[in-house]
């Protein structure tokens, strides 16, 4: 009998190592993304270049590998709604210098650098690497990989460093770029033409502490690019990272210098003496709340097709003078019956304070903007926003949006998150308002500049069987 135990604690103790084995050396059949690697991953489908722009170790490194993984194996799992490559990938991956790229993406795709016994446990199963080639000159560093694709051939990934300069990263024809840590501009540009002749994808994962780069415009600040409308950009902050505490998080907050901050915890852009909010999101955010029934509301609209056309419902405490943002709408290239659709349901009593260029007129049908959103049952206000005394300057705008959140009186529900992202990096450049990723911003100074004719919320059934008018 002691010996049969023995037997069998000897198979539990090998069955044991075997499991840990397997679970080692396929670390991408346990990848489960958060919700803002899930949408990162997503934008695959649709966008050409994408950015996830992120805090310190929030998961942007893990995310870009676990992809990078799936592209090269062909191993997409259930819940995959991202690109899908149906043949072996040609991929470049890379970061700021060889022995980054090896304790970065190297790392996480194969396993630690140096230790060969533990080549498999990264991203890439173990089973999946057929060949490697070592680089000359940095120790543990790796050339290239040769990655077994479920179609019985072979995909490629190659491991460069931007120190090289874009002269290194011409040689190649790709189906796919991974940068990971911001890339300066010539090279990036260089990654992007490896991969025309293929219709490939750049990805690139940093957190932006080189401040408002070419690289971070590009997404940004597009201006009249009109390659624009292929790039997408994923901002994940320290509050979306599933993984900490709420007591960790502010632990790691409280761990960096006050100025690189927003940078590592929000993935923010530093912005300097430009920031045109300079004040910090968490003095302005509010968790929701029933609005009260004696408060008013009204609502701010900002045209737009190629920028996108925003939307903010707004609330205003008369007694205590705080306004408050209580939720956001925000979408592109849709026309007015789209829009008022999705605002409708916001209340058909709820007044619309909207801007100048709700006067011009509609290029196909001649009618006036704001003309057409009231024929789609919006309550627009009869004239455009402007301020008591009949002017409508931007910057005595923004002058009482700021007055008002550093004394309080101006509050944002954290159901917003897409308000937050414009807050974030709305800024001046050279004395004058960038006018980019600003659409909700507008859409709030309006309403602000509108509050006076801000009104009760109205009881449904008597706002139905009523007379119905314009304000």
């Amino acid at each position: 009998m002691p010996s049969d135990l023995s037997s069998l604690l000897r198979e539990h103790v090998v069955l044991m190592e075997e499991l840990d084995r397997r679970r080692r050396t396929n670390l991408l059949a346990k990848y489960r993304p958060y919700t803002k690697q899930i949408e990162f991953h997503k934008a695959g489908a649709v966008y050409r270049e994408r950015l996830f722009m992120a805090g310190n170790q929030l998961g942007k490194t893990l995310a870009g590998a676990a992809e990078a993984a799936m592209h090269l194996t062909g191993r997409y799992p259930d819940w995959w709604q991202g690109k899908r490559f149906s043949k072996p990938v040609v991929m470049i991956a890379g970061s700021e210098s060889y022995e980054l790229t090896r304790d970065g993406v190297q790392r996480l795709m194969v396993g630690p650098p140096m230790n060969e016994e533990d080549w498999g446990t990264g991203y890439l199963p173990k089973a999946d690497i057929v060949d490697y080639t070592r680089r000359s000159g940095v120790s543990g560093a790796l050339d290239s990989v040769t990655v077994r694709h479920v179609s019985g051939r072979v995909s490629t990934l190659l491991f460069k460093a931007y120190e090289q300069g874009r002269g290194k990263w011409q040689a190649n024809t790709v189906d796919y770029v991974w940068f990971d840590e911001e890339p300066p501009e010539d090279v990036y540009l260089e990654g992007i033409t490896r991969t025309n002749a293929t219709g490939g994808s750049v990805t690139v994962t940093f957190t932006p502490l080189n401040g408002m780069s070419a690289v971070v415009q590009r997404y940004i600040l597009p201006g009249e690019d009109k390659g624009a409308l292929s790039r997408n950009v994923t901002t994940m902050t320290i509050d979306d990272a599933e993984h900490y505490s709420p007591e960790e998080r502010q632990a790691i907050i409280d761990s960096y210098p006050p100025h690189e901050r927003e940078a590592r915890t929000k993935g923010v852009p530093t912005l300097g003496s430009g920031r045109i909010f300079p004040v910090s999101e968490e003095s302005i955010r509010i968790d929701p709340f029933d609005i009260p029934k004696h408060w008013v509301q009204i609502g701010g609209l900002d045209f737009g097709w190629d920028h996108p056309f925003a939307a903010t419902g707004c609330a205003w405490d008369r007694d205590a003078d705080v306004f408050y943002i209580t939720k956001v709408y925000r979408e592109r290239e849709a026309t007015p019956i789209i829009h008022a659709a999705a605002l409708k349901p916001w209340g058909a009593w709820l007044p619309w304070s909207w801007p100048h260029d709700g006067l011009q007129h509609d290029k196909g049908s001649g009618e006036q903007l704001a003309a057409q959103y009231r024929a789609q049952g919006l309550n627009l206000l009869p004239e455009r926003a402007t301020f008591d005394d009949g002017t409508n300057g931007v910057e005595a705008g923004l002058s009482d949006m700021l007055q008002r959140m550093q004394t309080g009186r101006f509050k944002v529900f954290s159901t917003c998150p897409q308000w937050f992202e414009e807050f974030r990096l709305y800024h001046r450049k050279d004395g004058k308002v960038v006018k980019e990723m600003d659409d909700l911003i507008s859409a709030s100074r309006y309403a602000l500049m509108m509050k006076r004719f801000a009104k009760v919320k109205a009881d449904s059934a008597a706002w139905k069987f009523s007379e119905r008018k314009v304000i």
